[in-house]
């Protein structure tokens, strides 16, 4: 990465928490038409233009930030900054731990890859993630995501 900085100014996933998952993919699904590109009983996810919008269950997502789901704790979405490799959250996470509140260390996801979560100045969660099933091109643009209906 030389000559470019660690954090780069770039999206890779939204996430929407959603109390009802099934009604959220009929309204993006059929109402919006566009088409999951992955998906399993937890989280859908639409490819858009270089980036993910995943809708995910929300208690499951606050169960793994670890976080209450009201009040000033948790507003319902994360925004995911996905790196390609563990080393790469990790140094990231170096980076930003003295700078900003740390959520959660970085830890492993049940299905594989690592993350960690931190907020930014008004508590909207970010999280910095090394994701298996993501995939990227050559200027780390997210361009899909592989199957994870038998995780």
């Amino acid at each position: 990465m030389s000559g470019s900085p660690l954090f780069q100014p770039r999206i890779s996933v939204l996430t929407l928490a959603t109390h009802d998952l099934a009604e959220m993919r009929r309204f993006y699904t059929e109402i919006l038409g566009w088409k999951p590109v992955a998906e399993n009983k937890d989280i859908i996810f639409f490819q858009l233009n270089g980036f993910l919008l995943s809708l995910c269950d929300k208690k499951m997502l606050v169960e793994l930030i670890g976080i209450r789901p009201t009040g000033d704790g948790f507003r319902g979405m994360s925004i995911g900054y996905n790196v390609q490799t563990k080393d790469e959250v990790f140094d990231i996470y170096e980076h930003l731990k003295n700078k900003v509140d740390i959520v959660t260390a970085p830890a492993q996801f049940p299905f594989g890859g690592w993350y960690f979560y931190f907020t930014d100045v008004e508590g909207n969660i970010l999280e910095v993630a090394c994701n298996d099933f993501i995939t990227f091109d050559t200027n780390n643009n997210v361009t899909g995501h592989l199957p994870i209906d038998r995780l």
